[in-house]
């Protein structure tokens, strides 16, 4: 007879009963409020999976501003809205400042690189990455030019369709992603490259995998990495990807010369030549191959994501294409858009803005984890704990914004039509864990979007009667494909 089968309900209950009586244990009457978490699954039975930001949405309208939510055995809590978001990573930067050790990504990065790192090593990487990407031009006018010429590029693909419908999501992806890569590179690669195009699946494929309900429960129970699944999938493609990386600076170190520093990759080498004989550093080959895709990733997503988004809305919202258009004329006209122009067209600047904090690229920000033991908003919330800054609760805190739900420019515009600046605007998040490349998106966004209306008016395709806004699952908020055709204006 298998007793097995007679215990292990007992087991259960005993199991069970231990989970309660620690969980009782470890609950402070100072803790901050959630809903009552079941064993083993935690609150996981009320999360929307696909859309966890709308479950923390909904909470936070019942428990406050700070909440506690379990996700399996792992306690998280979530910071919602402007003013508690803004205090946290601004006022409490020190307490709230670490990066969370989330399963799947420190499968892929073991700790290195600047998104996933912690303590000194990401001290370090993002000291040395902010420096070099000033060093060749972030936020200059060196960048800027390397932008514009993108734009001529990118423009000649869309005219090529000759208003016929196509899909922009690749082109988008290549366009952007070849800023980041004439740094990091010293080069740009074209749009056909089977390597950059290959380079760029490899990132949406992850992207969307690492935001998916499967990995989810992946990280929050990680004993499931023995079945075969998506967390797998996610590796093998970083594991493609560095090794394209690793070749790359190879090749770069045999042509390195200090005095002509060509890309991120020439200045990370030469460095590391530098510290070749201190006892500790942290520029080794596993954290070059980790920032560098880093950054390619980051470089490329969002932004692009972003202005995939741009375009949808504005065959959304033709009358406002149209003032938009109109706005260019007046003060561009047949010129290069440049960034300086911002400030000559606030409803082309108001636009732009809309669209990020309408699109929501990250409504869950990356996951942080406080530092030490702290009282926040009256709550205790002890060392380790992961965090969430809910980004969406900001770009959509009624407080904030007249409208939140609706695409709406006014809401970056004074009485007097001219351009105004709003706090709660945190699509970079903020504090020490702010976008290292803040600048350079800001400066991408404005001009890509600016250049691609005025050269064309984006309509839905012959047959379509609407634009679907609704996002694919995923780690960012994207929309879905869709065609679209890019009518030339002269």
């Amino acid at each position: 007879m298998d007793f097995h089968i007679y215990l292990a309900p007992y087991f259960v209950v005993v199991f069970t009963l231990l989970y309660l009586l620690k969980s009782r244990q470890n609950k402070r009457a100072d803790s901050p409020p959630g809903p009552r978490p079941w064993p083993v699954i935690g609150n996981l039975h009320v999360l929307n999976l696909k859309k966890p930001q709308q479950t923390y949405l909904e909470l936070a309208e019942k428990y406050g501003p700070v909440f506690t939510f379990y996700m399996g055995p792992r306690k998280f809590v979530v910071i919602a809205g402007y003013e508690a978001v803004r205090d946290a990573l601004v006022n409490h930067a020190e307490e709230f400042g670490e990066r969370a050790g989330v399963k799947i990504f420190q499968d892929l990065d073991k700790g290195m690189g600047i998104l996933f790192s912690q303590g000194e090593n990401w001290k370090a990487m993002r000291r040395f990455t902010l420096s070099t990407l000033r060093d060749f031009g972030m936020g200059k006018s060196t960048i800027e030019e390397k932008i514009m010429g993108e734009c001529a590029h990118l423009n000649n693909v869309f005219a090529s369709f000759k208003g016929k419908p196509f899909d922009n999501i690749m082109t988008l992806n290549a366009a952007v992603a070849n800023i980041i890569v004439s740094i990091l590179l010293g080069h740009r690669m074209d749009y056909d490259d089977p390597q950059f195009l290959r380079l760029l699946s490899l990132i949406n494929e992850n992207v969307r995998l690492a935001g998916t309900p499967l990995v989810s429960l992946y990280n929050f129970f990680p004993f499931l990495g023995i079945f075969p699944g998506s967390h797998k999938t996610i590796v093998q493609n970083a594991v493609e990807q560095i090794e394209f990386f690793t070749k790359t600076f190879v090749e770069h170190l045999q042509n390195l010369d200090e005095n002509d520093q060509r890309s991120f990759i020439d200045a990370f080498l030469i460095r590391q030549r530098e510290e070749a004989g201190k006892t500790q550093s942290y520029f080794h080959n596993e954290n070059l191959t980790r920032v560098v895709r880093n950054l390619f990733t980051a470089g490329m997503e969002t932004t692009s994501t972003t202005l995939r988004w741009g375009l949808l809305l504005m065959q959304k919202y033709p009358e406002i294409q149209e003032k938009v258009q109109e706005e260019i004329t007046r003060v561009i006209g047949s010129a290069q858009p440049m960034y300086s122009h911002r400030g000559q067209m606030p409803y082309t600047n108001a636009v732009v803005h809309e669209i990020q904090r309408f699109s929501d690229i990250i409504p869950l920000n990356l996951t942080h984890e406080t530092t030490k033991d702290v009282t926040f908003k009256g709550y205790f919330i002890p060392k380790g704990t992961f965090i969430i800054p809910l980004l969406s609760s900001v770009l959509r805190d009624k407080t904030q914004f007249e409208k939140p739900d609706d695409f709406y420019p006014n809401h970056f515009l004074d009485a007097n039509g001219q351009f105004l600046k709003k706090d709660a605007f945190m699509p970079f998040s903020a504090g020490r864990r702010a976008c290292a490349g803040e600048t350079l998106a800001k400066m991408e966004l404005f001009i890509f979007f600016t250049s691609l209306l005025q050269k064309f008016t984006f309509h839905l395709p012959p047959g379509v009667t609407d634009v679907d806004l609704s996002s694919l699952v995923g780690l960012t908020n994207a929309p879905k494909p869709q065609m679209m055709c890019a009518i030339p204006r002269f």
